[in-house]
Protein backbone atom coordinates (compact mmCIF):
# COMPACT_ATOMS: atom_id res chain seq x y z
CA UNK A 1 0.00 0.00 0.00
CA UNK A 2 2.97 2.22 0.73
CA UNK A 3 4.75 1.85 -2.24
CA UNK A 4 1.60 2.67 -4.37
CA UNK A 5 0.54 5.92 -2.23
CA UNK A 6 4.18 6.74 -3.13
CA UNK A 7 4.02 6.16 -6.86
CA UNK A 8 1.05 8.34 -6.72
CA UNK A 9 2.64 11.00 -5.19
CA UNK A 10 5.26 11.23 -7.53
CA UNK A 11 2.85 11.14 -10.62
CA UNK A 12 0.78 13.75 -9.27
CA UNK A 13 3.76 16.23 -8.95
CA UNK A 14 4.58 15.21 -12.50
CA UNK A 15 1.10 15.74 -13.69
CA UNK A 16 1.02 19.20 -12.47
CA UNK A 17 2.62 20.05 -15.49
CA UNK A 18 0.46 17.74 -18.48
CA UNK A 19 2.05 16.19 -21.13
CA UNK A 20 1.47 18.21 -24.75
CA UNK A 21 0.97 15.67 -27.27
CA UNK A 22 4.04 13.40 -27.98
CA UNK A 23 6.82 14.02 -30.19
CA UNK A 24 8.33 10.83 -32.06
CA UNK A 25 10.63 9.04 -30.48
CA UNK A 26 12.38 6.97 -33.03
CA UNK A 27 15.59 6.53 -31.54
CA UNK A 28 16.46 5.88 -27.77
CA UNK A 29 19.85 5.57 -26.00
CA UNK A 30 20.64 1.77 -25.61
CA UNK A 31 20.03 0.30 -22.14
CA UNK A 32 22.96 -0.33 -20.47
CA UNK A 33 23.04 -3.96 -18.55
CA UNK A 34 26.18 -4.17 -17.20
CA UNK A 35 25.04 -2.36 -14.62
CA UNK A 36 28.02 -1.09 -11.60
CA UNK A 37 27.16 -3.69 -8.35
CA UNK A 38 26.61 -1.55 -4.88
CA UNK A 39 26.90 -3.23 -1.99
CA UNK A 40 23.99 -1.75 -0.74
CA UNK A 41 21.45 -4.13 1.00
CA UNK A 42 24.07 -6.50 1.60
CA UNK A 43 25.41 -8.23 5.10
CA UNK A 44 29.04 -8.49 4.64
CA UNK A 45 29.91 -10.13 8.36
CA UNK A 46 27.83 -13.05 7.22
CA UNK A 47 28.52 -13.18 3.52
CA UNK A 48 32.45 -13.21 4.74
CA UNK A 49 33.27 -10.12 2.31
CA UNK A 50 33.73 -7.29 5.06
CA UNK A 51 37.16 -6.25 3.02
CA UNK A 52 35.40 -6.38 -0.40
CA UNK A 53 32.32 -4.17 1.43
CA UNK A 54 35.28 -1.78 2.70
CA UNK A 55 36.59 -1.34 -0.28
CA UNK A 56 33.74 -0.83 -2.43
CA UNK A 57 32.80 2.05 0.12
CA UNK A 58 35.93 4.03 -0.79
CA UNK A 59 35.50 7.11 -3.19
CA UNK A 60 37.09 6.46 -6.43
CA UNK A 61 40.09 8.62 -6.38
CA UNK A 62 41.23 7.36 -2.67
CA UNK A 63 43.96 4.62 -2.98
CA UNK A 64 43.28 1.16 -1.45
CA UNK A 65 46.75 0.35 -0.39
CA UNK A 66 46.44 2.15 2.92
CA UNK A 67 43.06 0.11 3.38
CA UNK A 68 44.66 -3.02 2.57
CA UNK A 69 47.40 -2.88 4.71
CA UNK A 70 45.28 -1.44 7.52
CA UNK A 71 43.47 -4.51 7.34
CA UNK A 72 46.08 -6.94 7.65
CA UNK A 73 47.61 -5.31 10.77
CA UNK A 74 44.65 -5.38 12.62
CA UNK A 75 43.33 -8.97 11.34
CA UNK A 76 46.77 -10.32 11.55
CA UNK A 77 47.08 -11.37 7.30
CA UNK A 78 44.69 -10.77 4.64
CA UNK A 79 43.62 -14.30 3.29
CA UNK A 80 44.24 -14.61 -0.29
CA UNK A 81 40.16 -15.33 -1.08
CA UNK A 82 39.35 -12.71 0.53
CA UNK A 83 41.54 -10.75 -1.81
CA UNK A 84 40.63 -12.06 -4.97
CA UNK A 85 36.54 -11.71 -3.79
CA UNK A 86 37.62 -7.46 -3.46
CA UNK A 87 39.14 -8.27 -6.76
CA UNK A 88 35.76 -9.37 -8.06
CA UNK A 89 34.01 -7.35 -6.72
CA UNK A 90 35.67 -4.00 -7.63
CA UNK A 91 35.50 -5.37 -11.38
CA UNK A 92 32.04 -6.03 -11.30
CA UNK A 93 31.07 -2.47 -10.16
CA UNK A 94 33.69 -1.08 -12.86
CA UNK A 95 36.26 -0.01 -10.37
CA UNK A 96 39.04 -0.97 -12.35
CA UNK A 97 41.83 1.27 -10.82
CA UNK A 98 40.77 -0.25 -7.20
CA UNK A 99 41.19 -3.71 -8.44
CA UNK A 100 44.60 -3.31 -10.31
CA UNK A 101 45.57 -1.28 -7.00
CA UNK A 102 45.09 -4.75 -5.43
CA UNK A 103 46.82 -7.00 -7.85
CA UNK A 104 49.87 -4.65 -7.92
CA UNK A 105 49.83 -4.64 -3.71
CA UNK A 106 49.83 -8.27 -3.96
CA UNK A 107 52.78 -8.54 -6.92
CA UNK A 108 54.72 -6.05 -4.29
CA UNK A 109 54.63 -8.54 -1.34
CA UNK A 110 56.82 -11.70 -1.43
CA UNK A 111 55.01 -13.88 0.44
CA UNK A 112 52.06 -13.53 -2.23
CA UNK A 113 52.69 -15.34 -5.67
CA UNK A 114 50.11 -14.46 -8.41
CA UNK A 115 48.90 -16.84 -10.34
CA UNK A 116 48.33 -17.44 -14.14
CA UNK A 117 44.56 -16.32 -13.33
CA UNK A 118 45.85 -13.56 -11.35
CA UNK A 119 48.03 -11.96 -14.19
CA UNK A 120 45.52 -12.84 -16.59
CA UNK A 121 43.17 -10.40 -14.51
CA UNK A 122 45.76 -7.88 -14.26
CA UNK A 123 46.78 -7.71 -17.69
CA UNK A 124 42.82 -6.88 -18.67
CA UNK A 125 42.89 -4.26 -15.63
CA UNK A 126 46.03 -2.81 -17.12
CA UNK A 127 44.07 -2.29 -20.39
CA UNK A 128 41.22 -0.70 -19.07
CA UNK A 129 42.96 1.38 -16.85
CA UNK A 130 46.14 2.50 -18.60
CA UNK A 131 45.49 1.43 -22.42
CA UNK A 132 46.53 -1.77 -24.61
CA UNK A 133 50.23 -0.27 -25.07
CA UNK A 134 51.13 -0.81 -21.37
CA UNK A 135 48.85 -4.07 -21.56
CA UNK A 136 51.28 -5.23 -24.30
CA UNK A 137 54.01 -3.96 -22.21
CA UNK A 138 52.94 -6.62 -19.09
CA UNK A 139 52.36 -9.26 -22.11
CA UNK A 140 55.82 -9.66 -23.01
CA UNK A 141 57.51 -9.64 -19.34
CA UNK A 142 55.58 -12.53 -18.06
CA UNK A 143 57.86 -15.47 -18.81
CA UNK A 144 55.88 -18.77 -17.62
CA UNK A 145 53.85 -20.39 -20.66
CA UNK A 146 50.91 -20.88 -18.54
CA UNK A 147 50.91 -17.13 -17.53
CA UNK A 148 51.33 -16.21 -20.85
CA UNK A 149 48.66 -18.42 -21.98
CA UNK A 150 46.14 -17.08 -19.68
CA UNK A 151 47.01 -13.63 -20.30
CA UNK A 152 46.63 -14.06 -24.29
CA UNK A 153 42.93 -13.91 -23.80
CA UNK A 154 42.56 -10.37 -22.51
CA UNK A 155 45.19 -8.89 -24.66
CA UNK A 156 43.55 -10.27 -27.11
CA UNK A 157 40.09 -8.34 -26.36
CA UNK A 158 42.01 -5.55 -25.41
CA UNK A 159 42.84 -5.65 -29.51
CA UNK A 160 39.19 -6.03 -30.75
CA UNK A 161 38.16 -3.42 -28.21
CA UNK A 162 40.21 -1.21 -30.12
CA UNK A 163 39.43 -2.61 -33.87
CA UNK A 164 42.89 -3.65 -34.08
CA UNK A 165 42.59 -6.28 -36.74
CA UNK A 166 46.56 -6.64 -37.55
CA UNK A 167 47.29 -6.79 -34.10
CA UNK A 168 44.94 -9.19 -33.17
CA UNK A 169 45.31 -11.22 -35.83
CA UNK A 170 49.33 -11.49 -35.21
CA UNK A 171 48.11 -12.30 -31.55
CA UNK A 172 46.49 -15.25 -33.03
CA UNK A 173 49.12 -16.59 -35.35
CA UNK A 174 51.73 -16.56 -32.68
CA UNK A 175 49.72 -18.41 -30.15
CA UNK A 176 49.21 -21.10 -32.92
CA UNK A 177 52.74 -21.07 -33.91
CA UNK A 178 54.16 -21.67 -30.15
CA UNK A 179 51.10 -24.54 -29.54
CA UNK A 180 49.36 -22.74 -27.20
CA UNK A 181 45.26 -23.72 -27.42
CA UNK A 182 42.80 -21.41 -29.10
CA UNK A 183 39.31 -22.19 -27.61
CA UNK A 184 36.16 -21.05 -29.04
CA UNK A 185 36.79 -18.01 -27.14
CA UNK A 186 39.14 -16.62 -28.89
CA UNK A 187 37.67 -17.19 -32.20
CA UNK A 188 34.56 -15.55 -30.92
CA UNK A 189 36.65 -12.37 -30.46
CA UNK A 190 38.02 -12.70 -33.88
CA UNK A 191 34.09 -13.03 -35.25
CA UNK A 192 33.25 -9.99 -33.10
CA UNK A 193 35.71 -7.90 -34.53
CA UNK A 194 35.66 -9.19 -38.30
CA UNK A 195 31.61 -8.26 -37.80
CA UNK A 196 32.44 -4.83 -36.15
CA UNK A 197 34.89 -3.32 -38.79
CA UNK A 198 32.01 -5.44 -41.42
CA UNK A 199 34.64 -7.64 -42.82
CA UNK A 200 31.83 -10.28 -43.12
CA UNK A 201 34.29 -12.69 -45.30
CA UNK A 202 36.60 -13.62 -42.79
CA UNK A 203 33.57 -14.36 -40.70
CA UNK A 204 33.02 -16.83 -43.03
CA UNK A 205 36.48 -17.74 -42.97
CA UNK A 206 36.89 -18.04 -39.37
CA UNK A 207 33.43 -20.59 -39.01
CA UNK A 208 35.02 -22.39 -41.84
CA UNK A 209 38.72 -22.76 -39.90
CA UNK A 210 37.01 -23.86 -36.81
CA UNK A 211 34.95 -26.64 -38.52
CA UNK A 212 38.14 -27.97 -40.03
CA UNK A 213 39.78 -28.13 -36.74
CA UNK A 214 36.78 -29.33 -34.91
CA UNK A 215 36.92 -26.34 -32.35
CA UNK A 216 33.04 -26.06 -30.96
CA UNK A 217 30.87 -23.41 -31.99
CA UNK A 218 29.11 -21.96 -28.88
CA UNK A 219 25.67 -19.85 -29.33
CA UNK A 220 27.77 -17.08 -29.45
CA UNK A 221 29.60 -18.15 -32.42
CA UNK A 222 26.31 -19.05 -34.34
CA UNK A 223 24.85 -15.51 -33.52
CA UNK A 224 27.56 -13.36 -34.80
CA UNK A 225 27.95 -15.40 -38.10
CA UNK A 226 24.00 -15.08 -38.40
CA UNK A 227 24.72 -11.53 -37.99
CA UNK A 228 27.71 -11.78 -40.86
CA UNK A 229 25.06 -13.49 -43.06
CA UNK A 230 22.54 -10.84 -42.70
CA UNK A 231 24.38 -8.86 -44.97
CA UNK A 232 24.10 -11.31 -48.41
CA UNK A 233 19.67 -11.94 -47.52
CA UNK A 234 17.81 -13.85 -45.46
CA UNK A 235 18.28 -17.11 -46.96
CA UNK A 236 22.03 -17.33 -45.84
CA UNK A 237 20.57 -16.55 -42.47
CA UNK A 238 18.24 -19.35 -42.09
CA UNK A 239 21.10 -21.56 -43.69
CA UNK A 240 23.33 -20.85 -40.84
CA UNK A 241 20.40 -21.23 -38.03
CA UNK A 242 19.74 -24.63 -39.69
CA UNK A 243 22.91 -26.10 -38.86
CA UNK A 244 23.04 -24.55 -35.54
CA UNK A 245 19.92 -26.53 -34.66
CA UNK A 246 21.54 -29.55 -35.76
CA UNK A 247 24.21 -28.58 -34.02
CA UNK A 248 23.58 -31.51 -30.86
CA UNK A 249 26.65 -29.46 -28.90
CA UNK A 250 25.00 -26.06 -28.87
CA UNK A 251 21.09 -25.23 -26.99
CA UNK A 252 19.54 -22.71 -29.65
CA UNK A 253 18.16 -20.02 -26.42
CA UNK A 254 16.75 -16.58 -26.43
CA UNK A 255 19.72 -14.92 -27.52
CA UNK A 256 19.59 -16.73 -30.83
CA UNK A 257 15.82 -15.59 -31.39
CA UNK A 258 16.46 -12.16 -30.70
CA UNK A 259 19.65 -12.65 -33.30
CA UNK A 260 17.23 -13.51 -35.65
CA UNK A 261 14.19 -10.91 -34.80
CA UNK A 262 16.72 -7.99 -35.16
CA UNK A 263 17.50 -9.24 -38.36
CA UNK A 264 14.01 -10.39 -39.18
CA UNK A 265 13.42 -6.19 -38.37
CA UNK A 266 15.76 -4.86 -40.63
CA UNK A 267 15.13 -6.73 -43.66
CA UNK A 268 11.45 -5.67 -42.53
CA UNK A 269 9.82 -9.05 -41.92
CA UNK A 270 8.05 -7.94 -39.06
CA UNK A 271 6.00 -11.08 -38.98
CA UNK A 272 8.70 -13.16 -38.84
CA UNK A 273 10.58 -10.85 -36.07
CA UNK A 274 7.64 -11.10 -34.30
CA UNK A 275 7.42 -15.14 -34.02
CA UNK A 276 10.91 -15.07 -32.98
CA UNK A 277 10.60 -13.21 -30.42
CA UNK A 278 7.06 -15.40 -28.71
CA UNK A 279 9.81 -17.88 -29.42
CA UNK A 280 12.40 -16.24 -27.48
CA UNK A 281 9.81 -16.13 -24.44
CA UNK A 282 9.35 -19.00 -24.06
CA UNK A 283 13.39 -19.92 -23.43
CA UNK A 284 13.47 -17.14 -20.77
CA UNK A 285 14.25 -18.57 -17.48
CA UNK A 286 12.04 -18.19 -14.45
CA UNK A 287 14.77 -17.83 -11.73
CA UNK A 288 16.94 -15.34 -13.56
CA UNK A 289 16.46 -12.26 -14.98
CA UNK A 290 18.97 -12.15 -17.63
CA UNK A 291 17.67 -11.76 -21.16
CA UNK A 292 14.15 -10.22 -20.35
CA UNK A 293 15.60 -6.75 -20.95
CA UNK A 294 16.48 -8.14 -24.39
CA UNK A 295 13.25 -9.76 -25.43
CA UNK A 296 11.88 -6.47 -24.46
CA UNK A 297 14.43 -4.11 -26.23
CA UNK A 298 13.31 -6.41 -29.46
CA UNK A 299 9.65 -5.87 -28.65
CA UNK A 300 10.19 -2.10 -28.79
CA UNK A 301 12.24 -1.89 -31.97
CA UNK A 302 8.75 -3.31 -33.52
CA UNK A 303 6.96 -0.63 -31.76
CA UNK A 304 4.80 -3.53 -29.83
CA UNK A 305 3.97 -1.50 -26.92
CA UNK A 306 1.91 -4.73 -25.57
CA UNK A 307 5.29 -7.11 -25.87
CA UNK A 308 7.22 -4.95 -24.04
CA UNK A 309 4.46 -4.22 -20.91
CA UNK A 310 4.18 -8.61 -21.12
CA UNK A 311 8.06 -8.75 -20.77
CA UNK A 312 8.19 -6.31 -18.05
CA UNK A 313 5.64 -8.05 -15.91
CA UNK A 314 7.18 -11.89 -17.04
CA UNK A 315 10.30 -9.83 -15.27
CA UNK A 316 8.93 -8.81 -11.78
CA UNK A 317 8.00 -12.61 -11.95
CA UNK A 318 11.55 -13.85 -11.19
CA UNK A 319 12.58 -14.13 -7.31
CA UNK A 320 14.79 -11.15 -6.09
CA UNK A 321 15.27 -7.63 -6.19
CA UNK A 322 14.59 -5.86 -9.56
CA UNK A 323 17.93 -4.07 -10.29
CA UNK A 324 17.75 -0.07 -11.64
CA UNK A 325 19.25 -1.13 -14.67
CA UNK A 326 16.05 -3.44 -15.21
CA UNK A 327 13.97 -0.09 -14.48
CA UNK A 328 15.62 1.56 -16.81
CA UNK A 329 15.39 -0.66 -19.27
CA UNK A 330 11.78 -0.84 -19.22
CA UNK A 331 10.83 2.72 -19.38
CA UNK A 332 13.59 3.56 -21.96
CA UNK A 333 11.56 0.47 -23.81
CA UNK A 334 8.40 1.96 -23.17
CA UNK A 335 9.16 5.87 -23.97
CA UNK A 336 10.02 4.33 -27.32
CA UNK A 337 6.64 3.29 -27.80
CA UNK A 338 5.26 6.56 -26.64
CA UNK A 339 4.12 4.70 -23.54
CA UNK A 340 5.15 7.80 -20.81
CA UNK A 341 2.47 7.68 -18.39
CA UNK A 342 3.43 4.22 -17.99
CA UNK A 343 7.31 4.88 -18.02
CA UNK A 344 6.12 7.13 -15.54
CA UNK A 345 3.97 4.16 -13.01
CA UNK A 346 7.85 2.22 -13.44
CA UNK A 347 9.75 4.93 -12.74
CA UNK A 348 7.73 5.49 -9.34
CA UNK A 349 8.07 1.79 -8.42
CA UNK A 350 11.57 2.30 -9.07
CA UNK A 351 11.64 4.74 -6.30
CA UNK A 352 9.69 2.69 -4.08
CA UNK A 353 11.65 -0.42 -4.32
CA UNK A 354 15.52 0.96 -5.34
CA UNK A 355 17.23 1.58 -1.73
CA UNK A 356 19.70 3.91 -3.18
CA UNK A 357 18.82 6.44 -5.72
CA UNK A 358 20.14 5.24 -9.61
CA UNK A 359 20.29 8.91 -11.06
CA UNK A 360 20.53 7.10 -14.68
CA UNK A 361 17.64 6.08 -14.24
CA UNK A 362 15.62 9.51 -13.51
CA UNK A 363 18.24 10.69 -16.31
CA UNK A 364 16.05 8.81 -18.91
CA UNK A 365 13.09 10.41 -18.06
CA UNK A 366 13.47 13.89 -17.47
CA UNK A 367 15.75 13.36 -21.37
CA UNK A 368 12.05 12.38 -22.94
CA UNK A 369 10.56 15.15 -21.42
CA UNK A 370 13.44 17.34 -22.83
CA UNK A 371 13.02 15.64 -26.72
CA UNK A 372 9.34 16.28 -26.53
CA UNK A 373 9.75 20.08 -24.82
CA UNK A 374 8.22 19.81 -21.62
CA UNK A 375 11.06 21.41 -19.97
CA UNK A 376 8.87 22.56 -16.87
CA UNK A 377 8.58 18.82 -16.64
CA UNK A 378 12.04 18.05 -16.99
CA UNK A 379 12.92 20.57 -14.05
CA UNK A 380 10.07 19.62 -11.53
CA UNK A 381 11.51 15.71 -11.97
CA UNK A 382 15.44 16.81 -11.35
CA UNK A 383 14.40 19.03 -8.26
CA UNK A 384 12.19 16.12 -6.86
CA UNK A 385 15.14 13.35 -7.47
CA UNK A 386 17.29 15.96 -5.80
CA UNK A 387 15.31 16.32 -2.59
CA UNK A 388 15.54 12.24 -2.85
CA UNK A 389 19.48 12.47 -2.58
CA UNK A 390 20.26 11.32 -5.88
CA UNK A 391 23.67 13.33 -6.93
CA UNK A 392 23.23 14.32 -10.41
CA UNK A 393 26.26 12.92 -13.13
CA UNK A 394 27.19 14.81 -16.02
CA UNK A 395 24.50 13.25 -18.68
CA UNK A 396 22.13 14.86 -16.21
CA UNK A 397 23.18 18.17 -16.93
CA UNK A 398 24.18 17.70 -20.76
CA UNK A 399 20.33 16.65 -20.42
CA UNK A 400 19.28 19.83 -18.81
CA UNK A 401 21.55 21.83 -20.78
CA UNK A 402 19.71 20.76 -24.17
CA UNK A 403 16.27 21.74 -22.43
CA UNK A 404 17.28 25.43 -21.33
CA UNK A 405 18.72 25.92 -24.81
CA UNK A 406 15.94 24.64 -26.44
CA UNK A 407 13.40 26.75 -23.94
CA UNK A 408 16.06 29.89 -23.90
CA UNK A 409 16.91 29.93 -20.33
CA UNK A 410 20.36 30.99 -20.90
CA UNK A 411 20.91 31.67 -16.98
CA UNK A 412 19.66 28.10 -16.55
CA UNK A 413 22.11 26.92 -19.18
CA UNK A 414 24.74 28.47 -18.01
CA UNK A 415 24.97 27.54 -14.39
CA UNK A 416 24.06 23.83 -15.83
CA UNK A 417 27.56 24.09 -17.62
CA UNK A 418 29.19 25.03 -14.98
CA UNK A 419 28.08 22.17 -12.96
CA UNK A 420 28.91 19.62 -15.74
CA UNK A 421 32.36 21.24 -16.13
CA UNK A 422 32.94 21.34 -12.15
CA UNK A 423 32.99 17.22 -13.03
CA UNK A 424 35.02 16.83 -15.75
CA UNK A 425 38.14 16.50 -13.30
CA UNK A 426 36.84 12.76 -12.22
CA UNK A 427 35.58 11.54 -15.47
CA UNK A 428 36.15 10.89 -18.98
CA UNK A 429 32.93 12.89 -20.48
CA UNK A 430 33.30 16.27 -22.69
CA UNK A 431 30.14 18.06 -23.11
CA UNK A 432 28.98 18.23 -27.04
CA UNK A 433 30.40 21.14 -29.25
CA UNK A 434 27.12 22.47 -29.75
CA UNK A 435 26.42 23.46 -25.94
CA UNK A 436 29.55 24.60 -25.74
CA UNK A 437 29.11 27.10 -28.39
CA UNK A 438 25.86 27.93 -27.23
CA UNK A 439 27.02 29.48 -23.96
CA UNK A 440 29.45 31.13 -26.06
CA UNK A 441 27.20 32.34 -28.31
CA UNK A 442 24.73 33.58 -25.22
CA UNK A 443 28.08 35.47 -23.50
CA UNK A 444 28.80 37.00 -26.92
CA UNK A 445 25.23 38.59 -27.54
CA UNK A 446 25.24 40.19 -23.48
CA UNK A 447 28.57 41.39 -24.23
CA UNK A 448 29.66 39.93 -20.65
CA UNK A 449 34.00 40.18 -21.34
CA UNK A 450 34.80 39.01 -18.03
CA UNK A 451 32.31 35.87 -17.86
CA UNK A 452 33.57 34.82 -21.56
CA UNK A 453 37.07 35.48 -20.64
CA UNK A 454 36.75 33.02 -17.75
CA UNK A 455 34.70 30.28 -19.90
CA UNK A 456 37.28 29.90 -22.52
CA UNK A 457 40.49 29.61 -19.89
CA UNK A 458 38.15 26.79 -18.16
CA UNK A 459 37.04 25.32 -21.87
CA UNK A 460 41.09 25.66 -22.24
CA UNK A 461 41.79 23.51 -19.03
CA UNK A 462 40.12 20.27 -20.59
CA UNK A 463 40.95 21.36 -24.30
CA UNK A 464 37.76 22.00 -25.30
CA UNK A 465 38.85 25.18 -26.99
CA UNK A 466 38.30 25.91 -31.14
CA UNK A 467 38.42 28.42 -33.69
CA UNK A 468 35.02 29.39 -33.40
CA UNK A 469 34.78 29.64 -29.65
CA UNK A 470 37.95 32.11 -29.70
CA UNK A 471 36.28 34.50 -32.50
CA UNK A 472 33.24 34.11 -30.44
CA UNK A 473 35.56 35.63 -27.06
CA UNK A 474 36.97 37.88 -29.40
CA UNK A 475 33.49 39.36 -30.79
CA UNK A 476 32.48 39.62 -27.06
CA UNK A 477 35.35 41.60 -26.04
CA UNK A 478 34.86 43.87 -29.22
CA UNK A 479 31.42 44.39 -28.64
CA UNK A 480 31.77 45.27 -24.78
CA UNK A 481 34.78 47.65 -25.82
CA UNK A 482 37.47 45.90 -23.38
CA UNK A 483 40.53 45.02 -23.94
CA UNK A 484 41.60 41.29 -24.96
CA UNK A 485 44.93 40.99 -22.64
CA UNK A 486 45.77 37.35 -22.88
CA UNK A 487 43.92 36.14 -25.81
CA UNK A 488 46.79 35.97 -28.22
CA UNK A 489 48.78 33.81 -25.63
CA UNK A 490 45.85 31.48 -25.13
CA UNK A 491 45.54 30.87 -28.98
CA UNK A 492 48.98 30.45 -29.77
CA UNK A 493 49.30 27.87 -27.01
CA UNK A 494 46.38 25.90 -28.03
CA UNK A 495 47.67 25.91 -31.43
CA UNK A 496 44.84 27.05 -33.09
CA UNK A 497 44.73 27.47 -37.24
CA UNK A 498 43.99 31.37 -37.51
CA UNK A 499 41.56 32.04 -40.80
CA UNK A 500 40.91 35.35 -42.24
CA UNK A 501 37.92 36.18 -40.13
CA UNK A 502 40.07 35.42 -36.78
CA UNK A 503 42.77 37.36 -37.98
CA UNK A 504 40.17 40.25 -38.79
CA UNK A 505 38.93 40.25 -35.68
CA UNK A 506 42.13 40.23 -33.74
CA UNK A 507 43.28 43.18 -35.95
CA UNK A 508 39.81 44.78 -34.53
CA UNK A 509 40.68 43.87 -30.92
CA UNK A 510 43.72 45.07 -30.73
CA UNK A 511 42.46 48.45 -31.62
CA UNK A 512 40.25 49.55 -28.39
CA UNK A 513 41.66 51.86 -26.10
CA UNK A 514 43.60 50.44 -23.25
CA UNK A 515 43.09 53.55 -21.34
CA UNK A 516 39.17 53.53 -21.86
CA UNK A 517 39.38 50.56 -19.65
CA UNK A 518 41.73 52.08 -16.66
Amino acid sequence: MAAVLARRRLLRLLASSPNPKPLSLSSSSSPSFDAPATARGRDPEREGDLLSWRLLRLRSMVSVVAAIEGWAQMRGHVPRPDLQRAISQLRRARRYKHALEILSWMDSRKDIKLSPSDHAARLDLIGKVHGTSQAEEYYNQLQKPASREAASFPLLHCYVAERNVQKAENLMASLQSVGLPVDPHSFNEMLKLYVATCQYEKVHSVINLMKRNNIPRNALSYNLWMNACSVSGVASVQSAFKEMVSDGMVEVGWSTYCTLANIFTKHGLNSKALACLRTAETKLSRTQRLGYSFVMTCYAALNDSDGVTRLWEGSKCVPGRIPAANYMSAIICLIKVGDIDQAEWIFGSCEVECGKYDVRVSNVLIGAYVRNGWIEKAEKLHLHVLEKGARPNYKTWEILMEGFLQSNQMDKAVNAMKKALSLMKSCHWRPPLKLVEAIATFLEEHGNADDANRYIKVLQKFNLTSLPLYKSVLRTYIKADTVATDIAEMIARDQIVMDEEMEHLIIRASKIDIRANV
